[in-house]
């Protein structure tokens, strides 16, 4: 077990044992103290936001912001570690859903549903509380350079109730398993606000260029399941998100399906733009995002 690893087991045990006054106060001044000094992570965090936010937005109001990113980036870790010893009726009623009514029809009716969401607010919260209704949930994790941190991270999310599938080195490519799953009324919940593989679609994004995975739109596109698009943010006592859609999907009359993957996921990027504009401090976007920035800058692992 490498140093990594052992932080995060250190990380799921005490985090869950101690009360959570005392967890979230060491959370917040680690928060804080990440801001003040500015590494890569914040520093491009920092540069995300302005992309955001504007150049109209004054450096104080700038650096305000930044503090209440990290804040909650850290929240989204605490309450990630502290989920497994949540009870059912803890996980429903510490996340909120608004479009709830829609996914219930989907799997009720057996198309299953796709959804796009941003690293904001708190996605394990959200992949749980879908669990925790009793409908199928099926995603798909980045396969980390640590085998020991990924075993980790795979039995945390499938402990949740979620089936987690491998980007890659899986026994079937994992899209041809999301769609059988789609295809048997699940809930497919994609990260899709960054590329991963520089072979994602390019996408306007606040005013500049970047890429975003054709994923989503493409199961979409392939098995007539709705697409929806999430915005995702933190409220004082749960964690947060509404269902945007289903978005509209391009008629096969109007191109090839790589021109309408583009077309769909441009739509993706733009309710994804909307979404983060509201709560830009939920957004947990301490990686490069567009094109035009420079890889040197900051800490461009994914999660």
């Amino acid at each position: 077990m490498n140093l990594t690893e052992l932080g995060y087991v250190a990380g799921w045990r005490v985090v869950r044992a101690l009360p959570r006054p005392v967890v979230a106060a060491a959370f917040r001044a680690g928060a804080d103290r990440a801001a003040r000094r500015g590494g890569a992570g914040t520093t491009r965090l920092r540069a995300n936001l302005r992309r955001v936010v504007g150049p109209e937005l004054p450096e104080a109001e700038l650096d305000d912001l930044v503090k209440r990113g990290m804040r909650s980036y850290a929240r989204y870790w605490l309450e990630a570690f502290r989920l497994p010893s949540l009870s059912r009726e803890q996980i429903l009623a510490t996340f909120w859903l608004d479009g709830a009514e829609k996914l219930a029809a989907d799997v009720a009716s057996g198309t299953g549903a796709v959804v796009a969401l941003p690293h904001a607010g708190n996605w394990d919260a959200a992949g749980a509380w879908v669990a925790a209704n009793g409908w199928p949930i099926t995603t798909v994790a980045e396969r980390l350079e640590s085998d020991g941190v990924y075993g980790r991270f795979l039995a945390f999310r499938r402990s949740l109730g979620m089936e987690i599938l491998p980007n890659r080195g899986g026994e079937r490519p994992a899209f041809d398993v999301l769609v059988d799953r789609l295809r048997a009324g699940a809930v497919v919940p994609l990260l899709a606000d960054r590329d991963l593989s520089a072979r994602g679609v390019e996408v306007d994004f606040f005013g500049a260029r970047t890429r975003m995975p054709a994923g989503p739109a493409l199961l979409a596109l392939r098995t007539g399941a709705p697409l929806y698009v999430a915005s995702m943010w933190f409220e004082p006592e749960r964690a947060c998100a509404a269902l945007k859609g289903p978005v509209a999907v391009p008629d096969p009359e109007e191109g090839p399906l790589d021109q309408r993957v583009r077309t769909l996921t441009q739509r993706v990027a733009d309710e994804f733009a909307a979404g983060i504009a509201r709560h830009p401090e939920d957004w947990h976007m301490l990686q490069r995002m567009w094109l035009d920035q420079r890889s040197a800058v900051g800490a461009d692992r994914g999660r």
